[in-house]
């Protein structure tokens, strides 16, 4: 290590490495700061790999015209006012109500991000508040997401933090500009199936580097508390992840009859008349999270279309979406209109989906596709009767066409265990403390 027998912020550690030096730095480690702290996974029976989607929008529903009025299978039921957007895939989706989240509501909306989220309460440090635990669709590529070049991809319409976790302080940002997110995918490292890759002699030299520090990795780990440990633990798994997806660059892709690149997107897709393209915007980020499906480039994807307190100025609305959440009156005429606007979207991500043929059914007959916000409804940022759909049936996993509707006001940490499982994640349980979930919701279960 660098300085003698401390360990200070600017510790790094050093080996050698084909006659030359490298060096790796530290994460920020507890002992740095102040009192403050300031192979494919299951396969479908097609031999298709099963992904994962989060489709998420900010401030709510209204429950009066979210609930469909009957439950059950096929006819029994039939979409609400609020989900008719997904007439066009009611056979290829399942609605949840009645559940509720088991977090305590320490602050509006953020408590209700994590527990629809991660499964645990929000935590509280200072002025600051962060996840407990990782959100679902991390905990997700943990398992399914470290075949594919990119573990997982975040993006989303409206430019902001978003709420993928990979545990605490430590936020995926979305990308929210479509030009950029195409050239992240398809740009510079992508060969398209058939294609030889085009060799780096540089990456075998950049995948070995942990190994040249072992020495001082191991010395270091006996020097530090637990917390730190942790920390330093997820540090060199996110250096090494990052090795084994440089080393998948050197191998030929699968060769996937699906596979094509999309078409280029704007470079810039400037407000219009004082209002967001949020539409056009996610519908290209939805056909290129497709295709980089298709091409098995990501097995696992967050959409974050709006976010918790926003203040978007929607399609025909006279002000920001959660002001009106609060001080329109009466039926909320307007907070009706943007939940569709945002249902639609919802619809968009299935429909890319839906639009790429995979052997005898279609990429969204592969995926599990979550539909989520924080909050039911948005006046009283109540945690009970949560809006949740789930599009596509992970490979025959999960129903479809079917309402399910809990009378008890199940935990919500339910559904997303099922839903975990249903990919191919092999979890005992979902969530901690009054979030977590160790038995599934098997009424959703095929």
């Amino acid at each position: 290590m660098s300085e003698g027998t401390g360990i200070h912020r600017r510790t790094i550690l050093r080996g050698l490495m084909a006659g030359g030096a490298v060096a790796i730095g530290l994460p920020a480690l507890e002992r740095f700061l102040n009192s403050h702290g300031t192979a494919y996974a299951e396969s479908s029976s097609d031999g298709f790999p099963k992904r994962f989607g989060l489709f998420y929008w900010g401030n709510g529903m209204l429950p009066d015209r979210w609930v469909p009025k009957a439950h059950g299978a096929g006819g029994a039921w039939q979409l609400s006012e609020q989900l008719a957007p997904l007439i066009a895939h009611k056979a290829k989706i399942c609605v949840v109500t009645g559940t509720r989240l088991g977090v305590p509501n320490t602050q509006p909306h953020g408590a209700g991000a994590a527990g629809m989220l991660s499964g645990r309460p929000l935590v509280h440090q200072g002025g600051d508040t962060t996840f407990a635990g990782p959100s679902i669709d991390q905990v997700i590529a943990d398992f399914i997401g470290k075949d594919t070049r990119f573990r997982s991809l975040e993006f989303g319409a409206a430019p902001g933090s978003g709420s993928s976790f990979n545990g605490p302080h430590s936020q995926n940002p979305p990308e929210s500009n479509p030009h950029a997110l195409f050239a992240r995918v398809f740009g510079t490292g992508f060969t398209m199936p058939g294609e030889k890759p085009k060799f780096d002699p540089t990456l075998g030299l950049r995948r070995s580097i942990l190994d040249s520090v072992s020495a001082d990795i191991k010395s270091l780990r006996l020097r530090v508390g637990a917390n730190d440990g942790k920390r330093l633990d997820q540090h060199f798994e996110g250096i090494r992840q990052l090795e084994q997806r440089l080393a998948k660059l050197e191998l030929a892709p699968p060769k996937l009859e699906a596979c094509k690149v999309p078409k280029e997107p704007e470079k810039l897709y400037p407000d219009m008349e004082g209002r967001p393209q949020l539409h056009e915007k996610n519908k290209v980020l939805c056909d290129i999270a497709a295709f980089a499906m298709a091409c098995d480039q990501v097995r696992v994807f967050s959409n974050w279309f709006s976010y918790p307190v926003n203040n978007l100025l929607f399609k025909n609305a006279t002000t920001g979406h959660h002001e009106l959440t609060h001080n329109e009156p009466g039926t909320q005429p307007e907070v009706h209109a943007i939940t569709l606007q945002c249902v639609e979207a919802f619809a968009y991500q299935l429909t890319a989906l839906a639009n790429v043929p995979e052997g005898a059914g279609t990429l969204l007959d592969h995926c599990a596709v979550m539909g989520c916000s924080e909050v039911s409804l948005g006046k009283t940022h109540s945690l009970e009767e949560m809006p949740l759909v789930i599009g596509g049936s992970a490979g025959g996993k999960l129903k479809q066409d079917f309402h399910y509707r809990s009378e008890g006001s199940e935990n919500t940490s339910k559904a997303l265990l099922s839903l975990c499982r249903a990919v191919g994640c092999d979890l005992a349980a979902f969530g901690s403390d009054g979030g977590e979930a160790k038995d599934g919701l098997t009424a959703i279960e095929s």
